[in-house]
């Protein structure tokens, strides 16, 4: 495991032990803030919460009647949308930059104001009304990376409807599944996708899609390409722009704090998607709080999120975030190489101003191998880049010394999960910045209490491995449900441990307080900063005729973090190539669950290993194709199967 510890000057004496999670460094005001969200949420809450503009302001701060079903400001009311558009132009920033599209697959940048972005969005909220579209109805969104996408997010939350963005990698019957889910009355999508080497058709994936649901939308609106335009549905595709062009401006429409603001479904999930649930009124408090606090970005600043609006960061600090901060954000659709190399993200860098950059350490590891000597970096003005943040999967050492190597820059990663919207972990560099240290997020944010317990649920001493978890209540900002089941928000999240939120994660808190994160317990993997389900592969890959079972395992890249590998068994009297096998699975788990897998390499194997109770052993064929020497289980069935899977797993790519 990784232990590697970075020790950094300025590090001051510490405070006492705190229970389970080592000690907290004396930090001045971070330790400030950190004892009062503690010690009194709802007076620390109740003072974020007055950054934004409410129709009917906060009385009680925090619900916990219904416990383990917490509520933040549960008789508030507001819109989210006047508070990331109207309330800055209000103030007199109608002028200032909003948003910033650059798009060096299509040669194309443009920029909007807070006052023009307000009317795009005021008007596609118009256009959704037209359409049918109230308060509480749900919309999916299956766009790139323009700016339609997060147009049609602000003119849902405008609405007070429910948006659910789905990425565009995903298969019809993925996008099929969260229609059905969210019983969508409208979808906005694109005639195509723009990739640096090729055209994604979306158009055809949507129809495929709407005649799979069995909850199919009314209607769609399409944004119509240049590049490849499609043929619509009558009386059912709308086109975008003239549907804009007709609305009238719609007004922000005051929802309850406690209502939906979106969906976003875990990725790969089997079975019924996974819903996760963010409120309007935690939501803008914590983003909000976040922006200046954590991100040191303020109104004015211009933040770059590089990160697909489909996914969580997408959402947070991509769209939300900056926009309730009065901050510019930057939309991006291109590549971190090949549009045109891996200067790309340095030449945004310096043509927008960008203060502070989010991204994946894949992004960062894909553009390292293209540039190591880092040539390419010192080609462009980077002297508006204050900080680079990384996130949505572990930061390897080596990535973290290259980047501040070469950037020269603070290099801060941050922890967090779909489900909490905004970091459990991170180095604060508004409020006062941290001594990091390589393969840490540094230390839990206000609001969070982080514990490591041991299999009994008891917080285990510092520097020993355990599972993270967080005491209850959450934070505002993180889920309070999953979409229509909350027997399966329990279920899946606080049956574990009684009173504690289980992250799913694996690590050690130091004895200063600083949390390691070592990867996942359970079967989600992460491909280039995408959470993906083994799960959901190992389900196609059995639903092929010639295989009776299957594994699927995250294995270490050097490049993405992790990829997935599959191993198969083949029915007795099934004859059938493994060559010929492999690429039918492939191609099967391409078509339904999509491209973003990455799932290029299948075995056909004589079996697998597994304990005498009928477990396949997949973290230990995991931590094998990884390069490690797993102690061998003493439940295993047969050890002879496992040391004939180890040439297997062990073989180059």
């Amino acid at each position: 495991m990784c232990r590697s510890r970075r020790w950094a000057t300025g590090w001051r004496e510490c405070a006492p032990a705190v229970a389970g999670r080592g000690r907290m460094p004396v930090m001045g005001a971070y330790q400030r803030e950190y004892d009062r969200a503690a010690n009194d949420p709802e007076g620390f809450w109740a003072d974020a919460a007055q950054a934004l503009d409410w129709t009917r302001p906060p009385r009680r701060i925090l619900d916990a009647t219904r416990a383990p079903f917490t509520r933040w400001f549960p008789d508030a009311e507001l819109n989210t949308c006047a508070n990331a558009l109207d309330r800055h132009v209000a103030a007199g920033r109608g002028d200032a930059l909003a948003l910033i599209y650059d798009s060096p697959v299509t040669d194309t940048v443009r920029r909007f104001t807070f006052a023009e972005l307000t009317d795009e969005v005021a008007r596609a909220a118009g256009a959704l009304a037209a359409l049918g579209v109230g308060r509480g109805d749900r919309v999916i969104i299956y766009l790139p990376m323009i700016p339609a996408a997060v147009v049609s997010m602000l003119a849902c939350a405008r609405l007070g409807a429910v948006h659910s963005v789905v990425f565009g990698g995903f298969a019809a019957a993925e996008l099929a599944a969260r229609m059905d889910d969210a019983q969508a009355k409208v979808v906005v999508s694109a005639s195509c996708g723009i990739e640096p080497t090729r055209l994604v058709a979306y158009k055809p994936i949507l129809d495929e899609a709407i005649a799979l649901a069995a909850h199919a939308p009314a209607a769609t609106l399409i944004v119509q390409r240049d590049r490849q335009r499609c043929s619509m549905v009558a009386g059912r595709d709308h086109d975008w722009d003239a549907a804009l062009a007709a609305a009238a401006p719609h007004p922000p429409v005051p929802v309850a704090a406690t209502d939906p603001l979106y969906i976003l479904y875990t990725s790969g999930t089997t079975g019924r998607p996974k819903g996760i649930v963010r409120d309007n009124g935690g939501h803008g408090v914590a983003l909000t709080w976040s922006m200046g606090t954590i991100y040191g970005v303020r109104a004015g600043d211009v933040m770059w999120a590089a990160s697909d609006v489909g996914w969580a960061v997408g959402h947070s600090y991509a769209v939300y975030a900056p926009l309730l901060a009065g901050a510019a954000t930057v939309l991006y659709e291109g590549k971190p190489v090949g549009t045109p190399d891996a200067g790309a993200f340095w030449r945004v860098v310096a043509e927008h101003g960008v203060n502070v950059l989010f991204t994946a350490p894949t992004a960062i590891r894909a553009i390292k191998k293209e540039d190591p000597a880092g040539a390419l970096v010192r080609g462009y003005d980077r002297s508006s880049l204050r900080a680079l943040f990384l996130a949505g999967e572990r930061l390897d050492p080596a990535t973290y010394d290259w980047a501040v190597a070469t950037l020269g820059i603070p290099v801060i990663d941050n922890y967090w999960q779909t489900e909490t919207g905004w970091p459990i972990c991170a180095n604060p560099i508004g409020l006062e910045p941290l001594p990091t240290r390589a393969g840490s997020p540094t230390v839990p944010m206000p609001g969070y209490d982080v514990r490591v317990l041991d299999p009994a649920g008891q917080p285990v001493p510092a520097g020993t491995e355990g599972a993270i978890c967080l005491r209850l209540p959450l934070p505002p900002g993180t889920l309070p449900t999953l979409w229509e089941d909350d027997d399966r928000y329990v279920a899946s999240y606080l049956s574990a441990f009684d009173g504690y939120y289980l992250t799913g994660d694996g690590g050690y808190v130091d004895a200063d307080g600083y949390l390691f994160v070592l990867g996942r317990t359970d079967d989600v993997i992460n491909v280039a900063g995408h959470r993906l389900s083994t799960g959901s592969m190992e389900a196609v890959l059995a639903a092929h005729p010639a295989v009776a079972e299957c594994a699927v395992v995250g294995v270490a890249d050097a490049l993405k973090g992790q990829v997935p590998r599959g191993l198969v068994v083949v029915k007795t009297g099934v004859e059938i190539g493994p060559d010929a096998l492999a690429a039918e699975l492939v191609a099967r788990v391409r078509a339904e669950i999509g491209p973003v897998a990455a799932f290029q390499r299948v075995d056909v194997v004589a079996a697998l290993p597994k304990t005498r109770s009928g477990k396949i052993l997949r973290r230990t064929m995991r931590e094998i194709a990884d390069g490690r020497s797993p102690a061998v289980p003493p439940t295993i069935e047969d050890a002879t199967v496992l040391d004939a899977l180890r040439p297997v797993l062990t073989a180059a790519p």
